[in-house]
């Protein structure tokens, strides 16, 4: 399965810090005017469910969110669209996960765990969530194959790179992307700088891997610090389908083709064109190589013996 052709919502909001019960049920209102909109899906930002600044209190708001009854309400409706939204996912052994979450047809059908929670300057993730360690597409019935990846891992261009070749032709990124309240950022200029940055890497990737980039990210402030929103969709030529408002709660809706998809890749063949044996044995001679280890040469018989 590919891209299947749909309508998206970005629904780029705010959350209330630790109450988990709250933002479910205003998930659920959103979710409801994106039906009446007519959109196959609605994505929500990082940490959706929870707000962001939670430090101690992930591990008393942390879930199961395949089973927990705070979001039976959302597991229900996406009997009737596809929900992707952020939360904090409680392992079997007692860690918790910054994730992203994939609802449809009534229950969790993806989880995609931060791998790159960050801690240096406004943040300090690692001292409070466990590292995702997997990448991997997946089928959505309404969507097609698609990715999931929170934040700072779309900061990492192995991790998009990985879910294209695995066949995402849509990579969705959550986010909380901040921006501090006393540093100047907060003049509300007609486009951010944070935006500016982040819209560079949508274009590049979009264009180099010839998938769409989805970009959902929050708004609101949180202990002193404001999140700038910005939530867009770029096409695989690297222009901007639809974007949301700046620092401001919005709802925006975008159309999904799949024939732009393969006029994309037909146009320019490179992301069809990667060699993934050869991107395998490069990795392992510099994985080797950084180590002391003398690569195989790949590229050579073995010699009779």
């Amino acid at each position: 399965m590919y891209l299947k052709a749909s309508r998206i919502a970005l629904a780029q909001t705010s959350a209330v810090l630790g109450d988990v019960q709250k933002n479910a049920e205003r998930h659920v209102t959103l979710a409801r005017k994106a039906i009446e909109a007519e959109a196959d899906a609605i994505v929500f930002p990082e940490l959706s469910l929870t707000g962001y600044s939670l430090r101690d209190l992930n591990y008393e708001i942390a879930l199961d969110p395949a089973t927990s009854p705070l979001l039976a309400g959302l597991r229900e409706l996406s009997n009737e669209i596809t929900i992707i939204c952020g939360g904090v996912d409680l392992d079997r052994s007692g860690a918790v996960f910054n994730a992203a979450l994939c609802f449809e047809d009534g229950e969790l059908v993806a989880t995609h765990r931060k791998i790159y929670p960050p801690t240096y300057g406004l943040f300090e993730e690692m001292r409070y969530f466990s590292r995702g360690t997997q990448i991997e597409a997946f089928e959505s019935r309404r969507l097609g194959t698609i990715g999931m990846l929170v934040c700072e891992d779309l900061w990492h261009p192995v991790l998009p790179y990985l879910l294209a070749q695995d066949g995402a032709q849509l990579l969705i990124t959550i986010a909380a992307s901040p921006t501090r309240l006393d540093t100047g950022e907060d003049a509300r200029s007609d486009i951010p700088e944070n935006y500016t940055v982040n819209r560079e890497h949508h274009a590049a990737y979009a264009r180099l891997l010839g998938t769409y980039v989805l970009f959902v990210n929050r708004v609101g402030v949180e202990d002193g610090v404001g999140f700038w929103g910005g939530s867009e969709l770029v096409s695989p030529s690297g222009e901007t389908c639809v974007r949301a408002k700046f620092f401001e709660d919005d709802l925006v809706f975008a159309e999904l083709d799949p024939n732009v998809i393969r006029q994309s890749r037909q146009l320019s063949r490179h992301s069809l064109d990667e060699d993934l044996p050869l991107t395998k044995q490069l990795f392992e001679e510099i994985f080797n190589r950084n180590r002391g280890v003398e690569a195989p040469n790949l590229t050579e018989p073995n010699p009779v013996t």
